[in-house]
């Protein structure tokens, strides 16, 4: 997918106002920016942003349309997936993050958004958060799909709707989560890259 594609995606797919998408280029100016004080995104993707990390986080809106309530998002990083569904949709979505300075840049991309009404930052450890149900759950290369699940599953119920997106390994990180969890889980192709796809489950519970 080239950029022209991507912010073509984005208009047919989701008919993003003018003024969100301005709000985003202010996002990834700021972005590029940021990056010479801390490695947030890949070097290689810096020329490729709208395809590779904004219409890789937009792609899980649509997954998630039948799902209504607050969205969470692991190990949110640069912003992607979360702050991206913020910008493009009215959902309650709260950002995890741990790292000090990645959350000093999450603060002023939530502020260059103008996304402060319904997006917020949680300055903290997965692990040391209490558990509140999420109706939809969202990681992007935060941890192995069992390692996950282990650590957030108590954010989730029977309806909750997990969206992850991986890289080539997902069939095989499917596999190793199966032979301790169990739900209804699968794997859809990612638009943007054919060597990734999007792990996408619900019912999540351990097996006994």
């Amino acid at each position: 997918m080239t950029e022209e594609d991507a912010r073509d995606w984005l208009n047919a797919a989701l008919d993003v106002p003018r003024g969100t998408l301005d709000r985003i280029k202010a996002f990834l100016t700021l972005l590029k920016e940021e990056g010479s004080r801390q490695n947030l995104i890949s070097a290689s993707t810096l020329d490729h942003v709208w395809a590779r990390h904004v219409v890789d986080s937009a792609q899980l809106i649509p997954l998630a349309e039948e799902r209504s309530g607050d969205w969470l998002d692991l190990g949110s990083g640069a912003g992607f997936p979360g702050l991206i569904i913020g910008a493009l949709t009215q959902r309650q979505v709260t950002l995890v993050e741990s790292r000090r300075k990645r959350c000093a840049f999450l603060e002023a991309a939530i502020e260059t958004l103008g996304v402060g009404d319904r997006v917020s930052l949680r300055s903290a450890r997965v692990e040391t958060l209490p558990s509140t149900a999420f109706s939809v759950i969202s990681a992007r290369a935060f941890a192995p799909l069992d390692r996950l699940l282990d650590v957030a599953q108590r954010f989730s119920t029977a309806e909750t709707l997990w969206l992850l997106p991986k890289g080539r390994n997902a069939p095989n990180e499917l596999d190793a989560a199966r032979t301790s969890w169990q739900g209804d889980f699968r794997i859809a192709p990612s638009i943007t890259d054919p060597d990734s796809a999007i792990l996408i489950l619900s019912d999540v519970r351990r097996r006994r």
